[in-house]
């Protein structure tokens, strides 16, 4: 693809120096040395990637200095399959271990840190683990699972605030070849059993509570009712976060459950060298969750090798993570973007870790933490940035940032206003990163280089060694029109498949039965004349009206900038055998939505989309429900407009607010 240099919307572009000091910058030279090709940029490296996958990924292994041993051959592919992008397998005769790679410098950088952790309000919790420390509690907490019988293919699970103890005790469960799976204690009990009442876990790691705006929130009766329905777990461990008192929680738990405090786990062992078990490259790693909005959460099963490989990739070349980079992603351990983060350890990365919210006590928080820590990657989320700006929240203006090299946004579009406010109000030299990918790759398709320029509303690439692809409904490469993202080759981050799916028929037809052996992701987007990639929100939330599909992100791109507005979600309605567009607003304070409001919102929208974006409906609401990690829940919307069931609210964030949806007289 032609790339075109002089589009008036490139707001970044890197310099000569910064691109030649970059490690993707590196691995290119190695490749053209070795394979007497000669790359001149991003996009002739991305094609070679993906003509020749089975190189590529050979490469970043070695480039990357991964831990194991790599065997042969790269991928192999069974000959009479007629799903080869489904059904290969990458490094089939290779064996490493996961924590192994990760803890790969504590003995180089043994005093450095390896975690700063900060916590909501409470500086007397504020933690910094060494290298050394953090390899001598993985051992620890490595016996004492031992001890407990976790053995390979048992699962460890984290009911657990975003604290290093989630991280030593993943550390200590890929050690054994176990399992991990987490998720975060704002989820009620219900939704926990929803998802570790699939993955029986054998362990379940948890904290007394945790600290969001400005409370304290204790855990103890969320943890109560999960045991009485985990009948899988035979050992409790609890970390004393909060100090609250637990002996209501010893006395209340299965006689068949042994609780015991993190310390005491600990102290009886002393730290030894840590003997890592070998497993294969595609032996499970990590149980991740679909958020379940619409039906039970899936349980997508990851591999060691695929996700430890793809992260070093994305860390390395795509981020330009180095040795002693201070990285952070505002995260929960419910948010795949934990692992993704956790991952940066094998780069040999600081792991910069934040629990609570991000606007307490005010919007400077993150950005007290990013310069007192020097970050280098600073990750967050696009709704984020859009309350940073509807607060008028200028970081420039208050922080000296001279190490922050990349900000990374996902979980939602990142609109084109958003872009302009980052390199306003953050940093005018800042690579500029909108990430697109989701749990059910733990990676990225759409990614940032450090190579590009970027662009105004575009994720700046699609990922290296990926066939990234724009198809219409009819199956075919679509270059100028918005259509779904597919992947149309083979990737080592595949999932493994789903946990309790024997047959393989539910992963099949999640993402392999739309179009012939290629990866259908559900996202509509459009590839740009720069290269990039531009994002109009799931394709399954579509609006339809008269036929015409429309992404979602449009119109929030013309609504949520407005001052009068905090928020908003947008539906497609049944209505006289069509579809009509219905909006819902979320006012900002001292605001009421009268004809004039109306009046401008449908202008704003038909001057920069078309007539057909225009809702036909325009009505308040006082909340938007949006899951746990900030992602719109369109579908459960349109379902309750439609009297049609949610299934599952406990992945909301504020399930509450869906009432508010129902029986509107105004929809009838």
């Amino acid at each position: 693809m032609t790339v075109n240099t002089d589009d008036p919307h490139m707001l970044w572009r890197p310099s000569r120096e910064r691109i030649q000091s970059s490690l993707l910058y590196q691995f290119m030279i190695q490749l053209s040395e070795q394979q007497n090709t000669l790359f001149h940029d991003y996009h002739q490296l991305h094609h070679w990637s993906i003509t020749h996958s089975d190189i590529f990924w050979d490469q970043v292994w070695d480039f990357s200095d991964v831990i194991g041993h790599k065997g042969e051959p790269t991928c192999l592919t069974p000959p009479q399959s007629t799903l080869p992008a489904k059904e290969t397998q990458w490094f089939p005769n290779a064996t490493l271990n996961f924590a192994e790679n990760l803890l790969k410098n504590w003995n180089r950088h043994a005093a450095a840190d390896a975690i700063v952790f900060h916590c909501e309000g409470q500086k007397e919790l504020q933690q910094r683990i060494s290298w050394q420390q953090l390899y001598r509690q993985t051992s620890q907490l490595t016996q004492f699972l031992a001890a407990k019988g976790v053995k390979k293919g048992d699962v460890v699970a984290g009911y657990i605030p975003n604290i290093p103890q989630a991280i030593i005790a993943m550390l200590a469960t890929s050690t054994l070849g176990a399992i991990w799976t987490s998720t975060s204690p704002d989820f009620g009990a219900d939704s926990v059993v929803e998802r570790f009442g699939q993955t029986k876990p054998k362990v379940l790691l948890t904290a007394d509570g945790y600290f969001y705006n400005g409370k304290s929130h204790s855990s103890l009766d969320n943890i109560t009712q999960m045991l009485a329905q985990l009948p899988s777990v035979e050992q409790l461990i609890v970390i004393p976060y909060t100090q609250v008192d637990i002996r209501e929680l010893t006395a209340s738990i299965p006689k068949t459950i042994t609780l015991t405090l993190w310390q005491s786990a600990l102290e009886p062992y002393e730290p030894t060298d840590i003997q890592f078990a070998p497993v294969p490259f595609n032996h499970p790693l990590y149980i991740l969750y679909s958020s379940g909005t619409t039906g039970k959460p899936k349980c997508i099963v990851h591999s060691t090798g695929g996700l430890l490989l793809n992260h070093l990739k994305e860390h390395k070349l795509h981020c330009n993570t180095r040795n002693g980079d201070r990285i952070f992603y505002f995260t929960t351990c419910g948010w795949m973007m934990w692992n993704w983060l956790v991952s940066g350890l094998a780069s040999g990365a600081t792991i910069v870790l934040y629990d609570g919210s991000p606007f307490y006590p005010n919007a400077s928080v993150l950005w007290d933490m990013a310069e007192q820590e020097q970050l280098s990657l600073f990750g967050t989320s696009a709704k984020y940035l859009e309350a940073l700006e509807k607060q008028n929240y200028s970081p420039n203006q208050f922080h000296s940032l001279p190490h922050l090299q990349t900000l990374c946004s996902t979980g939602s579009v990142l609109a084109p206003e958003q872009f302009d406010y980052v390199y306003s109000h953050i940093k005018s030299d800042l690579q500029l990163a909108s990430i697109s990918g989701g749990t059910d790759i733990c990676g990225c398709f759409a990614i940032g280089n450090p190579l590009s320029p970027v662009y105004k509303g575009e994720c700046q690439s699609q990922a290296l060694g990926m066939d990234v692809r724009v198809f219409n409904e009819q199956g075919q490469t679509e270059l100028t029109q918005q259509g779904e993202l597919v992947c149309c080759n083979s990737f080592p981050n595949q999932p493994i498949g789903f946990w309790n799916d024997p047959d393989g028929k539910r992963y099949h037809n999640a993402y392999w039965n739309t179009y012939p052996n290629t990866w259908h992701h559900g996202d509509f987007v459009a590839l740009s004349s720069t290269g990039g990639m531009v994002f109009f929100g799931r394709s399954d939330a579509v609006l339809n009206p008269g036929g015409v599909r429309i992404g979602t992100a449009e119109v929030y791109r013309q609504v949520n900038p407005l001052h009068e507005i905090t928020d908003s979600v947008v539906i497609g309605q049944n209505w006289k055998n069509d579809v009509r567009v219905v909006l819902f607003v979320q006012l900002a304070d001292g605001y009421l939505l009268d004809d004039a409001l109306k009046a401008t919102i449908r202008q704003r929208i038909k001057h920069h989309c078309s007539p057909r974006h225009i809702p036909a409906v325009i009505l308040p609401v006082t909340d938007i429900p949006r899951t746990k990690s900030g992602k719109l829940v369109e579908l459960a919307v349109r379902n309750i407009v439609h009297n049609l069931p949610v299934t599952n609210i406990g992945a909301l964030a504020n399930p509450a607010a869906l009432e508010e949806y129902k029986g509107r007289k105004e929809l009838k």
